[in-house]
């Protein structure tokens, strides 16, 4: 079966995003800084929603992981023993004519985005030469090589160096979880597409610490596990898919990896990553601490180094799929709307309170129902426009549910509630909304 993507590009993606507040430019008014972005206040919400999302769907809701919030800034030993100072880098190409960089893997999509050098001229690019994605900076006030430290590239090492302080302070037994999120940098050559290639990104990964020969079980778990998990907010189906990782693909600590992947206006691309990474992380930082990294288990006496499947999912990636696969375009009554289906569990308000005249009690009723509706979830007032611009300002947010009062709510305590879907209008009570916010939850 043929599968398109949602939209041809991501266009209007960025329009309505800078439109109602998603996503900006990071530094617009100087000019901008390329691959850095600010979330706006609808968007800092829709992100913190997707994070609370994954943490109740990974954590809250489960008796064997647990979560961590480890620091940015780590000891440099750390990136010796992870294997990231010595290889964590791509290969980099350049252009002789124009300067015009790019990673050797993706050199065919950089000159499609950029086919001509300068004058119209062909570009010439050089040999490869390798490039270290690890943002250096230095701690303490003098800069030298005794302060030289790095801004973490991924979220896992701060996880496997708390191993022992976790399996000692907590009642975790194993097969167990570590989860946490949490800010990553990396030096990338080339950024591309909005938000899904950035040098500053957050990220969303788990640990699962497991018995060896027991991680192959474990491994189709999860997988099936997250692919459930966008299954459940409401991403189209057919726009994801699983792609194993070719033996040559593999990191040479993983003996498997698969990707969630998405169909995005470019074309299928990495939306999360399972990977099978054995004992590689554990036996790594017991040489380099010297520290014995060892689960016990107390029934046996026996000790040995888990293995583990790593769930690692980019946030942000993540945001601009949901947004992606959200958008529409269509007309209602021979007008146009657009609006985003977001999953009400990840709208950045859920509720809108209108009053539909500003007389007679009506806008002093909206305002009681709305600050209650506040203590429970998020929600929006407006009073200015007519009703019908009001709608398409909440449809283009996202927002699931519309809440009108009108001169019928001043005599029998009634609303209009209007679904974002199904555009379907009836009336229900003021406390038939506020269960209904209940429901959804923050």
């Amino acid at each position: 079966m043929s599968v398109t993507a949602n939209i041809s590009s991501l266009e209007p993606i960025v329009s309505l995003a800078k439109r109602r507040g998603f996503i900006f430019q990071s530094s617009e008014i100087y000019g901008g800084l390329a691959s850095c972005y600010d979330y706006g206040p609808l968007g800092v919400e829709l992100k913190r929603n997707i994070k609370n999302a994954w943490w109740n769907y990974m954590v809250t809701s489960r008796d064997n992981v647990v979560g961590i919030d480890a620091s940015i800034i780590m000891h440099p030993k750390v990136w010796e023993s992870s294997g990231h100072v010595q290889s964590f880098t791509d290969p980099l190409v350049e252009c002789a004519g124009c300067g015009l960089r790019a990673r050797q893997d993706h050199l065919e999509d950089t000159i499609k985005a950029n086919p001509k050098c300068k004058e119209g001229k062909q570009h010439s690019f050089g040999s490869p030469r390798m490039f270290n994605l690890m943002f250096k900076t230095h701690l303490g006030a003098v800069e030298d090589s005794s302060t030289q430290v790095y801004l973490r590239p991924e979220t896992a090492q701060g996880i496997f160096v708390n191993f022992m302080n976790v399996t000692d302070s907590t009642r975790v037994k194993i097969p167990f979880g570590i989860a946490q999120q949490g800010k990553s940098f990396r030096n990338e050559i080339t950024t591309r597409n909005s938000i899904f290639r950035t040098c500053e990104f957050e990220q969303m990964e788990m640990e699962f610490f497991c018995k060896p020969g027991t991680d192959d079980e474990w491994f189709s778990y999860w997988k099936q596990e997250r692919m459930n998990w966008f299954y459940e907010l409401g991403v189209t189906k057919e726009r994801l898919r699983f792609r194993d990782h070719d033996k040559d693909e593999l990191a040479h600590y993983s003996k498997a990896c698969t990707d969630v992947e998405y169909l995005f206006p470019f074309g299928w691309s990495e939306l999360e990553g399972i990977a099978c990474r054995g004992n590689y992380d554990l036996t790594q930082h017991s040489q380099g601490s010297g520290k014995k990294l060892l689960w016990r288990d107390q029934v046996t006496n026996e000790s040995y180094l888990p293995h583990v499947v790593e769930p690692a999912l980019g946030t942000d990636r993540s945001l601009l799929m949901f947004l992606i696969d959200a958008y529409a375009e269509e007309v209602v009554e021979e007008n146009p709307r657009t609006v985003l289906r977001l999953h009400p569990k990840l709208a950045p308000c859920k509720f809108a309170i209108f009053p539909l005249m500003k007389k007679d009690g009506q806008p002093e009723r909206a305002e009681a129902i709305y600050k209650d509706l506040r203590k429970i979830t998020a929600a929006t007032f407006d009073d200015s426009g007519s009703i019908g611009k009001r709608y398409r300002r909440q449809d283009e947010a996202g927002t699931p549910y519309c809440i009108t009062i009108d001169h019928q709510t001043m005599e029998d305590q009634t609303v209009t509630i209007r679904d974002r879907d199904t555009l379907e209008q009836k009336r229900i009570t003021a406390n038939e909304v506020l269960d209904l916010a209940r429901s959804i939850g923050n």
